[in-house]
């Protein structure tokens, strides 16, 4: 049997770096990812990474506040602490490890200006910097000699009791299912943004690891928190980074004006993105857009700058509007793109199933809250993926495999693979079903959302569920059979939508990315406070932890 001390799920930012500090602190490690891991969403991070470096006098208490002010007061300042505290380090040992950060004139890191924060401290690498920080972390883990399955499919989690004893995965070039022993597995799976119908995410970011943990017992916390990024490529919905506000764009409308000095008169453009995405829908709503688009326009920015640091959004301007952002405005909207929501953790990755651990946009520790800034995932994912995976290896020191029937398991999920390809035709396909439900969380839970909009959702859930049990494979085959492998995903993101169309309605206030048309203020005398979702016999249970306050008391939002 295949068997490791820290099995990791899902190869991108997080889950490389918390192999390579498992493979370091001497366990058995090996990673699973259902695409190469250069493959992996990580590579569409664009911006840059936060930290805070004492030499330029900046000062990490500064970044934990405006991590804390813009997750709108529902991050857990603790945690929130670890992040920053730890992001000068973790921004220096990827520069060591090769990553070819931009520079400035005298030979320094250079940065360049994010939402929500005053300070310039978004360390970048053009408008790509999450492709090159994957392409050099992929370097470390081939260095680091950790074993990896490459494009494997984790099905469902071993448990024997309450203990996680493995897990089973098909290994969709042959379509075999195996079962892989771990004492300690650590999700990594990215986030959910698939949802949502259009989405800034790549077609495999489906919530499969928030799927497997919800499933096996896991808490899920924030999952109501779905951030809509400001400027997403009209048509298309593709991210048209923060990068060019950072570097001095204008949001205008249809007449041209910069409309954010009604909204953020001191921070302009460079607002948090939740009160950046409001204003612009404020905008299309009163009808001062463009076929429901407003301008991003970087015209007066000079073509040097747009070609040495812009390069590859103007490329997606001219390649899918049309518009060439150095001659003209480009047309764009809020569109859905990172979830703060997740697998609940602490600060080492823990989850409340032992064994288990998760980092990276799937989980939740929670250092974004009801709101992430700009270039904090990136950060996020390198900070908390090497605790995980030191933490993994350390607990797994000190465990023993836990038995179980290797061919009793694989018999069990076989059987049920197998009828799911065994289905017969009805006219529906597992497309269809991921679409209306694309189609009904943009329209009831993107910028703006209200009672009624948000039951319908989830009254829908309960008969795309319906249906799903029931939707044929087409492809009968196991030989490489993504047919099967995108109606298995599609399992998870049910559950998800169901997770965050519940929590958003439970939360009767407005706070960050939720934002309550019928109630529409922040209420902190009973909302500050996480609201968490399990899997109950009925479906999704809702409950509700504190928001851990360290130094900053809560105040309104102003910017």
């Amino acid at each position: 049997m295949l068997e490791h001390d820290v099995l990791i799920i899902g190869a991108g930012l997080a889950g490389m770096r918390a192999a390579i500090a498992a493979q370091a602190g001497g366990a058995n490690t090996a990673i699973l990812s259902k695409v190469h891991p250069v493959r992996s969403h990580s590579n569409a991070a664009q911006g840059g990474i936060n930290a805070a470096l004492t030499d330029r006098g900046d000062r990490w208490e500064d970044h934990a506040y405006d991590t804390v002010k813009g997750s709108d007061f529902l991050g857990d300042q603790d945690a929130i602490e670890v992040m920053c505290r730890a992001a000068g380090k973790s921004l220096i040992d990827m520069e060591h490890m090769g990553v070819t950060f931009s520079r400035d004139d005298e030979g320094k890191l250079g940065t360049r200006n994010f939402g929500g924060q005053p300070i310039a401290r978004t360390f970048f690498v053009g408008d790509f910097t999450g492709q090159a920080l994957l392409h050099v972390m992929f370097e470390q883990l081939v260095k680091s000699g950790v074993q990896s399955y490459e494009e494997w499919f984790v099905t469902s989690l071993i448990q024997e009791g309450e203990q996680i004893a493995g897990v089973l995965a098909l290994e969709i070039k042959t379509g075999v299912l195996h079962a892989i022993r771990a004492k300690t597995v650590i999700f990594c799976t990215g986030g959910c943004g698939r949802l949502f119908e259009p989405s800034t995410n790549a077609l495999i970011v489906t919530g499969d690891g928030m799927g497997l943990a919800y499933n096996a017992g896991a808490q899920l916390m924030d999952m109501e928190m779905v951030q809509y990024h400001p400027t997403t490529l009209a048509g298309s919905g593709v991210l048209i980074s923060e990068a060019a506000r950072g570097e001095g764009a204008y949001l205008r409308d249809k007449d041209g004006n910069r409309f954010m000095e009604k909204y953020a008169p001191n921070m302009m453009e460079l607002a948090s993105r939740d009160v950046v995405s409001r204003s612009e829908q404020t905008e299309i709503n009163a009808g001062n857009g463009v076929n429901g688009c407003v301008y991003l326009d970087c015209t007066h920015l000079g073509e040097a700058l747009i070609m040495e640091k812009l390069s590859q959004i103007r490329e997606l301007g001219i390649d899918l509007a049309g518009a060439d952002m150095i001659k003209e405005p480009i047309p764009i909207r809020p569109g859905m793109h990172y979830i703060m929501g997740g697998i609940k953790t602490d600060i080492d990755g823990r989850t409340n199933v032992p064994g288990v651990y998760a980092a990276g946009e799937c989980a939740n520790v929670s250092v974004h809250g009801g709101n992430r800034l700009g270039a904090n995932s990136l950060l996020d994912t390198i900070v908390f993926g090497e605790r995980s995976g030191s933490h993994a290896a350390e607990a797994a020191s000190g465990m023993d495999f836990i038995e179980f029937n290797e061919s009793e398991v694989v018999r069990q999920e076989e059987s049920r693979i197998q009828q799911m390809l065994d289905r017969p035709e009805n006219g529906d396909r597992w497309g269809s079903i991921r679409q209306d439900l694309g189609d009904s969380m943009n329209k009831n839970l993107a910028v703006y959302r209200d009672q009624a909009g948000m039951q319908e959702t989830l009254n829908l859930i309960p008969q795309l569920k319906s249906r799903y049990a029931g939707v044929p494979v087409q492809n009968k085959g196991r030989v490489f059979n993504t047919d099967l492998v995108f109606a298995l995903e599609l399992g998870y993101m049910l559950d998800c939508g169901e997770a965050i169309t519940a929590s958003a309605l439970e939360r009767k206030e407005s706070r960050g990315a939720q934002a309550r048309t019928d109630f529409p203020s922040r209420d902190d005398d009973n909302w500050l406070k996480h609201i968490t979702v399990t899997k109950g016999e009925q479906g999704a249970e809702l409950g509700t932890l504190p928001v851990t306050i360290t130094k900053w008391t809560p105040e309104e939002r102003k910017y």
